[in-house]
């Protein structure tokens, strides 16, 4: 029986948080667990909508607002974990802030490895607010590593 079934890794589309997609991708292609990436987003009022359908035009307005950067950061997570060697890749964007966000897939999900990268883990701001990465090590219950990728 291998160690993990089913690697959760969170993404903001950084470039930090790629580079946990990739160390996520690996350990799910190594022990043939499938890799769930996910995103969290912040959902945009109506008004907010209409005022960028109004300004860009229906067609142009979904790429600015609502999920659509999370779905995008996704789909770009997924095609890295692919190269990387990660065959079972899905994709799930959650509405929210990013830790509730990723207990939330985790449980969903019966994960038993969350990945994050480390940003704003030593910051002033991360020490004194706290992180994600820290935040979330301390929700998840279950296995979580933390990617050193700043």
């Amino acid at each position: 029986m291998t160690a993990y079934q089913t690697v959760v890794v969170g993404t903001d589309g950084s470039d930090s948080s790629f580079r946990a997609v990739e160390r996520a991708a690996v350990i799910a292609a190594d022990s043939g667990a499938t890799l769930v990436i996910t995103s969290a987003y912040q959902p945009r009022a109506g008004r907010e909508v209409e005022r960028a359908q109004d300004a860009l035009g229906a067609d142009v307005a979904y790429q600015v607002v609502g999920s659509a950067p999370a779905e995008e950061s996704v789909r770009t997570a997924a095609e890295r974990a692919r190269k990387v060697g990660a065959t079972s890749v899905e994709t799930v964007v959650v509405a929210g802030d990013p830790v509730p966000a990723l207990a939330k897939v985790v449980a969903d999900r019966r994960a038993d490895l969350l990945v994050v990268g480390n940003r704003g883990l030593n910051t002033l701001a991360g020490r004194i607010l706290g992180s994600v990465p820290a935040e979330a090590a301390r929700k998840a219950g279950v296995d979580v590593l933390i990617v050193h990728t700043t």
